[in-house]
């Protein structure tokens, strides 16, 4: 009966210590703490950032971007001022678009003090006209660089001063807004080197129209070394400065630049008559047009040394205007959705007619992709490098209905085949006139008498 009532005793103690075990307080601290609630709240601001970005013409994506990669802006600045700033970049007349882009790639640009400043600045310009997209470069500038307006101003009387009319003055700054962190002097010296390779006054302004970056180009190690490297590959001062004013964007070249286009077209394998217009101008226009198509694919992500072989492969694109490969190059990649790498591989691309075989034959292989025809994937060189024929044969024969998109070697087309030459040649009838028929009875009979005499002889 002892050890029983010990047994149950203990038991009961051993249940009122578990019953009185603090528990339900640490769970209560943990679900009230401060740290969840200042979670929300930072929820709720980024919420209503993205409302308010979203109104500004900012994508979902770009929305997740901006906010993803700028935490610390979002905690230094108020909802309130960053929709002031806003306001205050559409009163320079920005375009929506470029608001976009320059918030993402600068978002110091939406401090409000700055841009209070530029406001009241370019209030007081008065007559003078800036247009959106100088006031675009310029604000990125001078947020990047920590510049006041002042500066900005300051090098707008510097420009007109030196004589450059408005447009030129617009230009420099819309592609070359780091002007505005330079001194008169560096301007100057610039302009007098110009001079001193003999260009004259408008001369000089069709040169910073055109390639404005010449003002950042230092004199010494850049652009007097390029001058000598011109010399040196046999180039006499005239036709250089001919070629300087025909395309000022020539100077913005790195030593040797052109020494290495000029040996691609030493390597060339093509028709004679491709290479003719190709040197139709002379060497040094011909390795300029190299440099200029070799900038172009470079841009659209290619490097130097695949856009080389991509000349080399194909010369043609030498003599094609840049605004035609440009279009081909928006075509592949936009349109066709293949990779802009795929023209190392196919460079004939570059080289076909665009609206004759390109669209055409894309055209159908889209139609036969959207209902089922095709039983593996159509690659870039299935496109371009089959003949036209046998692309035919292939993808527009078995349905009639690609005879209408491919345009050719179907029954609405003339004949390839020129008419015979026996046709073209038949003698033209002419009606017989009464002078024409005793003319011929008179030869007739002529001829009987002639007859008759012979008989009796």
């Amino acid at each position: 009966m002892v050890i029983k009532f010990l047994t149950r005793t203990t038991l009961h103690r051993l249940t009122l210590n578990s019953k009185q075990t603090p528990t339900f307080p640490k769970i209560r601290q943990s679900l009230f703490s401060t740290k969840p609630k200042s979670h929300r709240s930072n929820y709720r601001i980024e919420i209503s950032l993205a409302s308010l970005l979203r109104r500004y013409g900012f994508s979902p994506s770009q929305v997740q971007y901006f906010l993803k990669r700028n935490n610390v802006l979002l905690k230094s600045t108020s909802l309130n001022d960053i929709e002031k700033s806003l306001c205050i970049l559409l009163s320079f007349k920005i375009p929506q678009k470029s608001i976009v882009s320059l918030v993402c790639e600068c978002p110091g640009v939406l401090e409000f003090e700055f841009l209070k400043k530029w406001e009241m600045g370019v209030s007081n310009l008065g007559d003078l006209v800036v247009s959106p997209l100088v006031m675009r470069s310029v604000l990125e500038c001078s947020r990047r660089f920590q510049m006041d307006p002042d500066g900005f101003f300051r090098i707008l009387e510097v420009l007109k001063g030196l004589g450059f009319t408005e447009g030129i003055v617009s230009k420099v700054l819309e592609e070359f807004p780091r002007v505005i962190l330079m001194e008169e002097s560096d301007i100057c010296r610039r302009i007098h080197f110009l001079v001193a390779v003999g260009i004259p006054r408008e001369g000089i302004d069709r040169v910073l129209y055109s390639f404005p970056g010449i003002l950042g180009l230092g004199i010494e190690n850049r652009l007097k070394p390029l001058l000598d490297d011109f010399r040196e590959l046999g180039f006499s001062q005239n036709m250089v400065r001919k070629e300087i004013l025909r395309e000022p964007r020539i100077l913005g070249m790195e030593l040797g630049e052109l020494a290495r286009c000029l040996e691609l077209l030493g390597t060339l394998k093509c028709r004679e008559p491709i290479k003719e217009k190709i040197f139709s101008e002379g060497a040094f226009r011909a390795g300029v047009e190299v440099k200029l198509r070799v900038d172009c694919l470079c841009r659209h992500g290619l490097i130097r040394r695949e856009a080389f072989k991509v000349l080399w492969k194909e010369p043609r694109v030498i003599i094609y205007d840049t605004a035609d490969m440009e279009e081909k190059i928006e075509f592949l990649v936009n349109r066709m959705g293949f990779n802009v790498g795929c023209l190392v591989e196919v460079p004939e691309y570059l080289g076909v007619n665009f609206d004759k075989q390109i669209v055409p034959r894309y055209k159908v292989i889209e139609y036969l992709r959207s209902i089922g025809g095709l039983d593996s994937e159509v690659t870039l060189r299935d496109i371009i490098k089959l003949s036209r024929l046998r692309f035919y044969n292939l993808y527009v024969k078995p349905y009639p209905v690609c005879e209408k998109m491919f345009g050719r070697f179907s029954d609405n087309e003339v004949r390839r085949h020129p008419v015979g030459l026996w046709k073209l040649f038949t003698p033209q009838k002419h009606e017989d006139t009464k002078e024409d028929v005793k003319t011929m009875k008179a030869f007739m009979e002529s001829l009987e008498s002639l007859n008759s005499l012979e008989s009796l002889d």
